[in-house]
């Protein structure tokens, strides 16, 4: 009898645990992008180094530090506001500065403030760096995140695949933006 109680309560155990599992909601996303340019890290940096200027990439109509006046250059408190390219409304994207580091030319920010209608994330951190490659600018742009949906079954507009897609697509058109720009080394 005290074998079946055993087995009874370790199969109880495993059904649990299994149920826990899978009520354990998204997983952390992560995705990463570079291009080698035709142009000196120093030439890159000073295009896309500037926390309160994303006029380089094709999604964003203006940049906007907030409140007016705010420095760009201070973790934690540099917010800008991205108002993005639409044919319909003024979609935005509030990100903060976490970190900056002009020596390494990196800047680490995440989005406070997004719809996500605009953007199928929640979570959203990201880094932006240029390195030297042989004298030539390497842009790495990586970002992590979770799915615009937290819990499980989402629409298949805010799963994994959404989140990752729409991340990509942003850092594909600000990459190659900055490609036609400067030319990829060969």
């Amino acid at each position: 009898m005290l074998k079946t109680q055993v087995l009874a309560v370790a199969l109880g155990a495993v059904v649990a645990f299994s149920g826990a599992a899978a009520a354990h909601g998204p997983s952390r996303l992560k995705t990463e992008q570079t291009v080698v340019l035709d142009a000196t890290p120093a030439e890159v940096w000073e295009v896309i180094g500037h926390f309160d200027d994303m006029s380089w990439h094709p999604a964003v109509a203006s940049t906007a530090m907030t409140p007016e006046g705010a420095p760009a250059d201070v973790p934690d408190e540099s917010t800008r506001v991205l108002t993005l390219k639409s044919d319909s409304g003024t979609p935005t994207i509030t990100e903060q500065l976490m970190a900056i580091d002009n020596d390494k030319m990196s800047y680490k920010y995440m989005i406070t403030e997004v719809d996500t209608a605009v953007l199928p994330v929640t979570n959203y951190s990201s880094t932006l760096q240029v390195k030297d490659k042989s004298g030539k600018a390497e842009v790495v742009w990586k970002g992590g995140f979770y799915r615009g949906f937290p819990n499980n079954e989402p629409p298949a507009e805010l799963n994994d695949e959404a989140a990752v897609a729409a991340v990509d697509g942003i850092y594909t058109s600000g990459l190659d933006a900055l490609a036609e720009r400067f030319g990829r080394a060969e």
